[in-house]
C-alpha cells in the first residue's frame, strides 16, 4: 500500500468572478473537506499548501487571452515540484483544489517524469482553445486543451515540456451527453476517447470504467492521474459549482467510476476542483463529495487514524 498524501491546491485563478468584484470560492475546497476529517479518514499523510498568488484580473479584456495567465504559469511549477517529489517517492498524492487549473501542476509534475496518461472525471471537457472558440479566458474551462499542447505558450510549453499529455494517453468520463466538444474530440488526428453520463449508463459504469482502465494501464505510459471535477456530479447533488448543469452523475455511479480508477496499482495520483464551499452554506455537497473519495480508496479511517495525518 502507498502511502496517501493530501496536499492543498487552493488556488481559483483559472475561473471567471461569479459577481463583479467576488472572487470565485472554490479556493475553500481544501479546507472544508479537511473540516470533514478527510486527512484523517484516509489515513493519510500530511501534504502541507502549495499557496497561490492573488486573483486579480486587473485590466483584462475579452481578446486578452487567458486571464491570470502570468500568476497560473508560476504557479504551476510549483505545484508540479510538490506533486513530483510524492511520486517519485512512491507515495500517493490527492490534491485538494482550486479550480481545474490547478491540473496542470499534476500534469507537468508527470512529464517531469514520464509519459503518463489522464482519466478526467468531469461534466465537461474543458478543451476550449483558440481554434474552437473566441472566448478564451478562464483557464479552468480550457486546462485539457492547454495540457495537450493547444493554446497560449505561456502556459502550454512551461519548461519546454509542451505537451505536457499526449492526444491519445487520455480518457474523459462523465461529460453530458450534449457537450459541444465531444465531435471535435472524436475528429482530432488521435481522437480522446469519451464516455458521457448516457453511455457510462448504457453499459455500465463499472463495465465500461474497467475497460477503458485497461487502456489506460499499457506499458507505453508510466501510469495515468485522475482529475475529478465535482460538476460530474448531477446538480441535485452537488450544485454547489460554477456550472451546475443537468443530467450529471448519480453518487452511487461515480463512487464506482472513482473506485475502479484509484485503486489501479498504475494510477499515480487524485485532484479534486471546483467544489465552492460558498454555494453549499449547510455542507451538505462537501460531505458527500468526502465521502466519495475517502469511499474510493476503501476502509474509512476516521476511527483509529493509522497515526498519520498531522491533524490526527
Amino acid at each position: 500500500m502507498r502511502n496517501i498524501v493530501v496536499i492543498d491546491a487552493p488556488s481559483n485563478l483559472g475561473l471567471r468572478p461569479p459577481a463583479p468584484g467576488v472572487v470565485p470560492g472554490c479556493y475553500k475546497l481544501a479546507g472544508a473537506l479537511r473540516e470533514q476529517r478527510i486527512v484523517q479518514r484516509l489515513g493519510a499523510f500530511e501534504g502541507g499548501v502549495v499557496v497561490p498568488p492573488r486573483y486579480d484580473r486587473g485590466d483584462w479584456k475579452e481578446g486578452d487571452g487567458v486571464f491570470n495567465a502570468a500568476a497560473i504559469a508560476r504557479y504551476t511549477p510549483r505545484l508540479a515540484d510538490r506533486i513530483e517529489h510524492h511520486v517519485r517517492a512512491k507515495d500517493f498524492p490527492v490534491v485538494l483544489g482550486g479550480d481545474c487549473s490547478i491540473q496542470l501542476g499534476a500534469s507537468l509534475a508527470l512529464r517531469r517524469i514520464g509519459r503518463y496518461g489522464l482519466a478526467a472525471i468531469d461534466g465537461s471537457a474543458d478543451f476550449r482553445h483558440p481554434g474552437n472558440s473566441g472566448r478564451i479566458g478562464a483557464a479552468g474551462g480550457e486546462e485539457l486543451a492547454i495540457g495537450t499542447g493547444r493554446g497560449q505558450r505561456d502556459l502550454t510549453d512551461l519548461e519546454g515540456l509542451r505537451p505536457y499529455l499526449r492526444d491519445e494517453d487520455v480518457r474523459v468520463f462523465g461529460i453530458r451527453d450534449y457537450d459541444t466538444d465531444r465531435e471535435e474530440l472524436a475528429r482530432l488526428r488521435i481522437p480522446i476517447p469519451t464516455a458521457t453520463v448516457g453511455e457510462l449508463r448504457e453499459w455500465g459504469v463499472a463495465e465500461m470504467a474497467g475497460a477503458v482502465l485497461r487502456t489506460l494501464e499499457t506499458p507505453v505510459t508510466e501510469g495515468f492521474w485522475v482529475h475529478l471535477d465535482a460538476d460530474v456530479l448531477d446538480p441535485e447533488v452537488m450544485p454547489a459549482v460554477d456550472s451546475p448543469d443537468p443530467g450529471g452523475l448519480l453518487p452511487g455511479e461515480l463512487a464506482v467510476l472513482l473506485r475502479t480508477l484509484v485503486r489501479s496499482e498504475r494510477c499515480a495520483g487524485l485532484n479534486v476542483t471546483i467544489y465552492d464551499p460558498d454555494l453549499d452554506p449547510e455542507g451538505t455537497a462537501g460531505a458527500l463529495l468526502t465521502d466519495l473519495i475517502v469511499g474510493a480508496f476503501g476502509d474509512d479511517h476516521s476511527g483509529d487514524h493509522l497515526g498519520h495525518g498531522s491533524d490526527a
